[in-house]
């Protein structure tokens, strides 16, 4: 009996350190060499859009204060075109805050395209309030701005503050160039989804400058839009003599006119400030933009 009793007790155990084995982790292994890059504490959820039949991914990084105060509740900065500019931003957040905090912590959601198609077909399509005039004079689809900002509102608001403590009293718009189109769009049809909104290099071109009739047409309808608005261009985005001065468009001069529309209105509830970054184009603006978008909408609180 004692044999029987012995040999049982040997088989248990190994099936515990089978078990114990089986439920390791695979993270304990050691990496392998040449494997991709990987942003350390970002996450990368897909998040249906059940009207198109579209998956989108949502890239999410959270601030290093998240664990260590779980009754706190953070701002959120929702950024498009995330494939480039969620990492951009996310080590500008970080960087900044190294000698002490300059702007506040908030928890960044980057915004990216639809799986199985590339940047340009998504941005185009998502980004644009109007479709091309006439369709032929566009190579991809353009229009669907309201589409994206009502999967925006019904399905990727809700499970971002689903799952984290994200505040929905303080969340922040920033798009560049399509993307801040987008921001002006869900500004003059829904401006109490963000609280601040951050248009920069915005294509108000797009469309025969369809988001003045856009602005005009809110203006005519209310007398408040309560909203931070900060805007930010390149001086080099404007017809001009070299390379890097834009071939086509006068953005500068556009982003000018929307803020003059914008002043006329005395809205008491806008807060709109703006800028014009010498020695930068519409491609090289974008960090610079970034980092004077979050001092002046997320200033650290003293």
């Amino acid at each position: 009996m004692a044999a029987i009793l012995a040999t049982a007790a040997l088989l248990v155990t190994a099936c515990a350190e089978r078990a114990d084995a089986q439920a390791q982790p695979v993270a304990d292994a050691a990496p392998s060499e040449g494997g991709p890059y990987v942003l350390n504490g970002t996450q990368v959820w897909t998040v249906p859009d059940p009207v198109s039949g579209r998956d989108y991914e949502v890239f999410v990084s959270l601030p290093a204060s998240y664990e260590a105060e779980p009754q706190r509740r953070y701002a959120t900065v929702y950024v498009t075109d995330a494939d480039y500019s969620f990492p951009i931003l996310r080590q500008i957040a970080r960087r900044v805050n190294l000698d002490g905090p300059v702007i506040e912590e908030f928890i960044l959601v980057g915004l990216s395209y639809a799986k199985g198609e590339g940047g340009a077909a998504s941005r185009s399509r998502d980004y644009t309030p109007v479709p091309c005039d006439p369709p032929s004079s566009c190579a991809r689809v353009h229009g669907g701005g309201g589409a994206y900002q009502a999967y925006l509102k019904d399905q990727v608001l809700p499970f971002i503050e689903g799952r984290f403590r994200a505040d929905p009293e303080a969340r922040v718009l920033l798009g560049h160039s399509y993307g801040g189109l987008l921001g002006a769009q869900v500004l003059f049809t829904d401006p109490q989804m963000f609280q601040a909104y951050v248009l920069g290099s915005p294509s108000f071109w797009f469309g025969q400058r369809h988001i003045m009739k856009m602005e005009a047409d809110y203006a005519r309808t209310h007398t408040d839009l309560p909203a931070e608005v900060f805007m930010y261009i390149g001086a080099f985005e404007t017809p001009g003599p070299t390379p890097r001065h834009a071939s086509r468009y006068d953005m500068v001069g556009e982003m000018a006119a929307m803020e003059q529309a914008l002043k006329s209105h005395r809205y008491p509830g806008l807060n709109l400030r703006s800028t014009v970054l010498d020695d930068e184009d519409h491609l090289t603006v974008a960090p610079a933009g970034f980092t004077r978008a979050l001092l002046a909408v997320l200033p650290a609180k003293p």
